[in-house]
């Protein structure tokens, strides 16, 4: 096996225990905000400053965070963000308030980056030929990391308590750190002439604001992230709704973000395959139309085995968004770049992600939740016509400029 190829499932391990470690617990807290005293009726809008505490920390972070990889070396970054997370998740189980819950949310996103620096590991040491094929593969673990974190996370729950699943995932991501610290050797990637182009000068994030391509890669991941977020803190709340109450909620809801895991898996390295011979805006496009009319059919769900379904199908769609806008992004920037550029992806991801719970949760108390399906269906399949009319346009300006 190939140096790059056995680095790139070395992370790939990685990245499935950190996103195991994240959704065995992070999905969980508007349910655990009963256990803190919430009442019922101010849940919704606690649950969105919960998810957006720490998104908010994330977005101011990220760019930092990119600029030291570039600097200190991605692996670096990658066991700084495990060993901070691993005690992260652990004194979650320790709250007493949901204030002190913030607080803990808040360190989450300060500490962040696990998964953005091992995807500019995988992005730098690939050959270009297989760059979609491996960011879909890292997709997908991260995909599977959603299987079964919540599954295993609400098995937890159910048995032993929602604290104690935070300090599995704890552990979790403690494991995934220790494997990169003893099987990831980052030297290696120079063989793709980084450290020749290490050796040039250094570039700034001026850069960014001068390549068009990435601040709408940016801009795309911003609106893609905040309309998926605007649900995805009330689908605990909504789940135990259409089982009739909360008892078993927590297993329900795991089993259910497990299945949106599964559809990942099989769908990004199709998606990235699909876009080395497609285009990869074609991929992005169709994508976001499809998972956007599907979520509005979310609207007309009333029973719990036809919400997962939709899910299903809904994650086959949404699998193909985010690897599509990494390996474009990867297509327009400097290799020098890669980790300032992939922490710029992750601080769009994580404002987006600040934004939906918050909207979502505002929403919440004044619409029903399958309103708010309908609206992330609909900023989800605008933006793919957005994205569809513009390259349009940029086609018919270059045919034009041609015939000049």
């Amino acid at each position: 096996m190939p140096s790059w190829k056995r680095t790139m499932w070395i992370l790939w391990f990685g990245v499935l225990f950190c996103s195991s470690s994240y959704t065995m617990s992070v999905p969980f807290l508007p349910l655990f905000l009963f256990d803190l005293g919430v009442e019922k009726g101010s849940v919704n809008l606690w649950a969105g400053i919960v998810h957006s505490s720490a998104f908010l920390m994330g977005a101011i972070m990220a760019p930092l965070w990119g600029m030291l990889a570039d600097k200190y070396g991605k692996r670096k970054m990658v066991i700084r963000a495990g060993l901070s997370l691993a005690i992260i998740y652990a004194l979650i189980a320790f709250v007493q308030t949901p204030w002190q819950l913030v607080g803990v949310r808040l360190m989450h996103g300060f500490v962040g980056g696990f998964v953005p620096a091992s995807m500019s590991i995988v992005a730098t040491i690939a050959p270009k030929e297989k760059l979609g094929w491996s960011l879909g593969m890292m997709q997908a673990g991260a995909m599977t990391g959603g299987i079964l974190g919540p599954l295993f996370g609400g098995l937890l729950a159910e048995a032993f308590g929602m604290r104690k699943s935070f300090i599995a995932a704890a552990i979790i991501i403690f494991i995934a750190t220790i494997a990169v610290i003893f099987w990831v050797k980052e030297g290696k990637a120079e063989s793709n002439g980084e450290g020749k182009a290490a050796k040039e000068a250094p570039l700034t994030y001026r850069v960014a604001f001068q390549n068009r391509a990435l601040i709408h890669m940016l801009l795309i991941l911003v609106v893609f992230q905040l309309s998926f977020n605007m649900v995805q803190p009330l689908i605990a709340l909504h789940i135990a709704d259409l089982q009739g109450g909360h008892e078993g909620a927590a297993l329900s809801a795991g089993l259910v973000l497990s299945i949106i895991g599964i559809a990942g898996i099989i769908a990004s390295p199709l998606w990235g395959r699909l876009g080395e011979k497609k285009g990869y805006y074609r991929i992005l496009v169709l994508c976001l139309l499809s998972a956007g009319m599907i979520v509005c059919l979310q609207y007309f769900v009333e029973a719990l085995w036809l919400f997962a379904l939709v899910q299903f199908v809904f994650g086959l769609f949404m699998a193909g968004v985010v690897p599509s806008i990494n390996t474009l992004m990867v297509q327009n920037t400097d290799e020098r770049f890669r980790g300032r550029s992939f922490g710029l992806t992750a601080s769009a991801n994580q404002f987006g992600s600040m934004l939906g719970p918050l909207i979502g949760g505002l929403l919440g108390l004044f619409l029903g939740i399958n309103w708010i399906f309908v609206a992330t269906g609909l900023i989800m399949a605008c933006t793919g016509i957005v994205i569809f009319m513009r390259r349009r346009n940029e086609k018919a300006s270059s045919a034009f400029e041609e015939r000049m």
